[in-house]
């Protein structure tokens, strides 16, 4: 059932928030969840809710924002008992970062991330942790850009800053 969370929920409305909202952050970092239903946020991103897309949806943004690889979402996936395969959860990340639900962040050529942050932002990579996080605040700033090529637009700018622990 599709239904708007309640502004003070019961236990057994909370265990429903869970499982149907979108996780979202505050200015201040700490995890709220929202209050439009998983299914009603596929639809709105023209995406059919399926089983699959609305267990992994549900498992991805239940959390506030994070940095899942799709194997780390499989891992998750199969210990919330929805049987899925790895290939359904690349496609699922894939179709949900077309339609802006997610953003991708490569980090070497084999390893992508999917961050459910969407704002313009920056990362730090942990290489000897296979961990991203965001960079907090405007830390980072971008200046002369070279011009695009013509017919084409600069879309955004991705920084990773590359790190490792002191040896």
């Amino acid at each position: 059932m599709d239904r708007p969370l309640p502004s003070s929920p019961s236990s057994a409305a909370t265990d429903m928030a869970r499982r149907t909202a979108v996780g979202t952050q505050s200015a201040a970092g700490t995890s709220m969840i929202t209050k439009i239903p998983v299914r009603t946020r596929l639809r709105d991103v023209g995406l059919r809710p399926t089983r699959q897309r609305v267990a992994l949806a549900e498992i991805l943004f239940s959390h506030g924002h994070r940095h899942l690889s799709a194997e780390d979402l499989h891992a998750e996936a199969l210990t919330a008992k929805v049987p899925v395969s790895l290939a359904t959860v690349y496609n699922t990340l894939n179709q949900f970062t077309e339609a802006g639900l997610l953003r991708e962040v490569a980090v070497e050529g084999t390893r992508t991330y999917f961050d459910t942050n969407t704002e313009d932002h920056h990362h730090f990579y942990v290489e000897d942790e296979n961990r991203v996080f965001d960079i907090p605040g405007p830390h980072v700033e971008i200046g002369d850009l070279p011009p695009a090529p013509a017919g084409m637009e600069i879309v955004r700018v991705d920084v990773v800053v590359r790190l490792r622990n002191k040896r």
